[in-house]
């Protein structure tokens, strides 16, 4: 679908991910928005396209900065379950160390008592690391059967106590590093809002009724793609409708046998139709509910939270970001797209919805806006970056 991305201010891909230059933005908003506000009768001004371009170039930034946010709040989540159950671990084999110590103490204390000959059994108490066990095993040889079950023993346990121990270290300092992502993405996420909020307050009521329009005429042309493209899959369907009633031949556009088979029709799938029908009833269902980042219900979502919601009640597990949806299913043209199927955005895969037919969608757009229902052409054919059909 590489015809269908949208071309992006250059920047460097750090996994998937897109960043540009966000200070450079963000001070470039704010001089546009001093333009704006400040500028004297007669001198230029930015037009209100250039402001509504930077408002969603902003609001898109926030998005990207929020499928950030929930990647590193995932990673976090799973983080710290490893280091409790690590740290439960070493737990338990320090106090099965305990034991194998004390049972071996038990022997160092019994020959000190006799004099029964060097105190061999202590010497393992006082090794400090594995190397320092290493180096007495040749000890063993002059212990009986049942001091060197416990010398095992306790080595065995002091060995895997060591070594639990490192790894929870390990699981701790990679938490914290990650709290740390979760920290800034959640910074930059409350900063690219606020920098939209700054921008559309300094506006005049004169301006924000043109901006308005503006957006008005986007909704109207995005309506009318959605029907064209609507039209374009109903020819199809009856096309293959025809086709199966001729009793052969296969349907328009399927006769491709490419590579990457891209262009070939997917056979029809009963079962999948059932799921995309849970999935689209359960969207449904959510419309009016506010778009909150972060947020996977049941009263607000974002727009990955709320996909991710919609085909679970269809018995489907999706992973939490745009950028793992969009690689859990078989990707379809546009023009093939079924319900239930999801629609990405953008070059760097910051937006989803989920596509109802007819060339819409049902979607969490972005901050200050509730679930609703929308044409898939709302910012463009060329913010399109693919269709997934994810079961």
């Amino acid at each position: 679908m590489a015809s269908h991305r949208k071309s992006r201010t250059p920047g460097t891909r750090v996994a998937g991910i897109r960043t540009p230059a966000l200070a450079t933005a963000a001070l470039t908003s704010v001089a546009l928005l001093s333009q704006t506000a400040e500028a004297a009768p007669g001198e230029d001004r930015p037009s209100l396209e250039e402001v509504e371009k930077k408002v969603g170039d902003l609001y898109r930034q926030a998005e990207s900065a929020t499928e950030k946010y929930n990647a590193a709040k995932e990673k976090t989540g799973k983080q710290r379950k490893r280091v409790d159950t690590l740290l439960d671990d070493v737990a338990k084999r320090t106090q099965k160390l305990n034991e194998a110590r004390s049972e071996l103490g038990s022997y160092a204390a019994a020959q000190y008592r006799t004099g029964a000959g060097m105190p061999d059994t202590a010497t393992f108490l006082l090794a400090e690391t594995p190397q320092d066990i290493f180096d007495q095993r040749q000890v063993l040889d002059r212990m009986t059967g049942r001091q060197k079950a416990a010398v095992d023993d306790y080595v065995t346990q002091q060995t895997e106590t060591m070594k639990k121990r490192q790894e929870a270290t390990e699981s701790l300092r990679t938490l914290t590093e990650t709290q740390g992502d979760l920290k800034t993405a959640k910074a930059t996420v409350q900063k690219k809002l606020a920098d939209a909020r700054e921008l559309l307050s300094k506006l005049t009521a004169e301006e924000k009724a043109r901006l308005a329009a503006i957006e008005k005429r986007k909704q109207e042309e995005a309506a009318r793609k959605a029907a064209e493209l609507a039209r374009q899959q109903a020819e199809q369907e009856q096309a293959r409708e025809e086709a199966a009633q001729q009793g052969g031949g296969a349907s328009e556009g399927s006769g491709s046998t490419g590579s990457t088979g891209s262009t070939e029709t997917p056979p029809a799938d009963s079962s999948y139709d059932t799921k995309a029908e849970k999935a689209i009833g359960f969207a449904r269902a959510q419309i009016g509910k506010p778009y909150v980042w972060g947020a996977t219900g049941p009263g607000s979502y974002d727009c990955s939270g709320l996909t991710q919601a919609a085909w679970k009640a269809a018995g489907v597990s999706l992973p939490r970001t745009t950028y793992d949806q969009v690689n859990a299913g078989t990707t379809v043209p546009v023009s093939q797209a079924q319900p239930g199927d999801l629609v990405f955005f953008y070059d760097d895969v910051t937006h989803v919805g989920i596509y109802i037919g007819n060339g819409m969608m049902i979607h969490a757009p972005k901050p200050g806006t509730y679930v609703r229902e929308e044409s898939i052409y709302y910012d463009g054919d060329s913010a399109i970056h693919s269709v997934v059909r994810p079961a």
